[in-house]
């Protein structure tokens, strides 16, 4: 009850590439970046374990951007001549690269950190890819056309390409496949239009956990900024969370804590589990383990206990080491303490239907009648 992981994303440390940014320069090239990241990926699952999560990520600590981190195994993506372009609707400007010809995939792209993570611990392992609206979001096409059907023809070729590559994590021995589509809270009509169609695309095939994640950002300031012009309430999910719920996707990740999305929209996602963001990934603030299980408390309104896995709002990489370190610490000590309110209330009702019980036989003893001596 309560499985507790991360959305996906942890900080680099400073030898493997520049810290507390989006898009880290690597410091290093050829197999000395190869080993640095594989060490990179080793520190962090050790940490988790450390800090005592239930299930397990990479960290996505060889990746230089939760998106490009796949591209780059991808033949017709032209990474030499990248462009500015405004993405998630221009919300910031972003050097992305070109789709300039068919997709195909050059090979593996994450087999080196799935096999690392699933020789390294033994416990449930999750792996995260980029969906493919937020892919399409996150590159210049110079080949599939113009328009929402130029967006749905290269949306499916990803989608493709992301289902070959998580048949092979599945065979790696990933327990949770997670696509990340935070494009979905910026576009919602066509997310649940043909956005989802494209994620299940994605997932064609899988027997393990599938997972999508919907969050409003990194904690970065153009994020920030614009999730204060949303307005008291944010309703976005309302209008993706019923194509979801037809889906044949398993889990849905949220955000939750410190933001303004109603509770009460997890109600639309009956009979998938359900994600919780208990963890503010726009503050350096250290949540209490109170917090943590305060907010796992108000999920379980609209959510089974058993439906209900703690997580981080969305990715840590923009953060400091030391800040997502506590973070993962407060996300295991509040799911635990959200875990003992749950047995001290189990125990408070056991103790009173024995009292209703001892109380009955007490009255029915009393009522029997007096046998003849």
């Amino acid at each position: 009850m309560f499985a507790t992981s991360i959305a996906g994303s942890l900080p680099k440390p400073e030898w493997l590439a520049e810290t507390q940014k989006l898009w880290p320069q690597w410091k290093a090239e050829g197999d000395a970046l190869r080993q640095a990241k594989a060490d990179a990926t080793l520190l962090w699952i050790k940490a988790q374990e450390d800090a005592g999560l239930d299930i397990i990520g990479d960290g996505e600590q060889a990746r230089q951007h939760f998106v490009h981190g796949f591209l780059e195994q991808v033949e017709g993506i032209d990474f030499d001549n990248k462009v500015k372009m405004g993405i998630r609707n221009n919300r910031y400007d972003a050097m992305v690269p070109q789709v300039v010809s068919a997709l195909k995939l050059k090979g593996r792209v994450h087999a080196m950190e799935a096999q690392l993570l699933r020789a390294h611990t033994k416990k449930k392992i999750k792996f995260t890819l980029p969906g493919p609206m937020t892919i399409v979001d996150t590159v210049a096409d110079r080949f599939y056309g113009e328009g929402v059907d130029g967006r749905i023809k290269m949306a499916m070729a990803f989608a493709e390409l992301l289902n070959q590559e998580a048949l092979a994590l599945q065979a790696d021995g990933v327990d949770i496949i997670q696509f990340d589509e935070p494009a979905f809270n910026v576009y919602m009509e066509e997310a649940a239009d043909w956005g989802v169609k494209a994620l299940e695309r994605a997932a064609l095939g899988l027997t393990c956990t599938t997972a999508v994640h919907i969050c409003y950002g990194y904690g970065i300031q153009a994020n920030v900024d614009w999730k204060n012009t949303l307005g008291h309430e944010w309703r976005q999910y309302e209008k993706i969370f019923p194509a979801l719920t037809k889906s044949s996707i398993d889990q849905v990740s949220l955000e939750c804590f410190h933001s303004h999305v109603p509770m009460d929209l997890i109600a639309l996602l009956e009979g998938k589990d359900v994600m919780v963001g208990v963890i503010d990934v726009a503050s350096d603030t250290i949540e209490t383990p109170e917090e943590v299980a305060d907010t796992i408390g108000k999920a379980l309104k609209f959510v089974n206990k058993d439906r209900l896995f703690p997580c981080t709002n969305c990715g840590l990489a923009p953060m400091s080491r030391e800040v997502a370190l506590k973070k993962l610490e407060a996300l295991a000590k509040g799911a635990a303490l959200a875990r003992e309110r749950i047995a001290g209330v189990n125990l408070f009702f056991r103790q009173i239907a024995l009292c209703v019980h001892a109380s009955q036989q007490e009255w029915d003893l009393f009522t029997q009648p007096r046998q003849k001596r």
